[in-house]
């Protein structure tokens, strides 16, 4: 008599994982302006470290409807992964030990750039060296600036349409997480998507410049994947409102328009504060 056939165990994806797993809290980022705690999530012999955020506690804003930040969270990782880019970490919209929330998998930055300094930096002069792009001027102390510089990245610049895309208002240096296998990461996402033009970002060296290739071919599948009666589309208007929609829309539409990264508008403070 034959021995049974093994089968070997099903493999679990990172978003059964967030989505059906136990979420125990360990402890919580004190850094952070809203409610955001550290977790361990664990699914059928799976386990992996993560981060809950729970709606309850979102801090109310002037400019988003209170209770939405989360949902904007798993906006932002569906437009990354409708772009092929896969910047944000996988999230999921659960319940958790404080009611619903976002989770999101923790991505352990490498320790020689977990502050972001090699794509990021202050350099003396008015011209940026070598693989490097200018944002502009800062204040480094008294009657003394220097010239605010972001790395020459096809990753940032990703990045920086991504965040064009979803209108982010709040692009900082510490939510860019390189990991050790050389990929980036993009955290914090929560006020994203506003109808009105919010971006602000520390990514502007590409301002006015011809977007990719990659990044046009990429635009183009988003805009027809947020058509009326698409999947995305589905699954988009079950986070942010009608009118976001239209808005994210547009914005796709006019970088497709003027084949160019965005340049600040003027209207609207271009670079957030504090920038880290």
């Amino acid at each position: 008599m034959s021995a049974p056939e093994r089968i070997p165990p099903r493999s679990v994806t990172p978003h059964e994982l967030l989505a059906e797993g136990e979420l125990t809290v360990r402890g919580r980022v004190r850094e952070a302006s809203n409610a955001v705690l550290y977790c361990t999530v664990e699914y059928e012999g799976v386990s992996a470290a993560c981060v809950y955020k729970p709606v309850a506690g979102e801090r109310p804003l002037w400019d988003f409807p209170d209770g939405t930040l989360a949902q904007r969270e798993v906006a932002a990782y569906e437009l990354s992964e409708a772009m092929g880019w896969g910047l944000v970490p996988p999230t999921v919209l659960r319940e958790g030990p404080y009611g619903p929330g976002m989770c999101q998998l923790w991505i352990e930055a490498s320790a020689d750039e977990e502050t972001g300094e090699a794509l990021l930096a202050l350099v003396e002069g008015e011209e940026p060296g070598p693989g490097w792009k200018a944002v502009g001027f800062a204040e480094v102390g008294e009657d003394r600036t220097a010239l605010l510089v972001h790395a020459d990245d096809e990753r940032l610049r990703r990045l920086a349409v991504l965040d064009a895309v979803i209108n982010n208002g709040d692009r900082k240096g510490g939510h860019l997480l390189p990991a050790a296998d050389g990929r980036l990461y993009a955290i914090d996402h929560g006020v994203t998507f506003n109808a009105e033009d919010k971006l602000r970002t520390l990514l502007w060296g590409w301002a006015g410049e011809p977007l990719p290739e990659e990044a046009l071919a990429a635009l183009r599948r988003l805009s027809a994947d947020l058509a009326e009666g698409r999947p995305l589309a589905g699954r988009l208007a079950e986070l942010i409102t009608p009118a976001e929609i239209e808005a994210l829309r547009g914005r796709v539409a006019e970088l497709l328009r003027t084949g160019r990264h965005r340049e600040p508008s003027g209207q609207w403070p271009a670079i957030p504060w504090p920038p880290v």
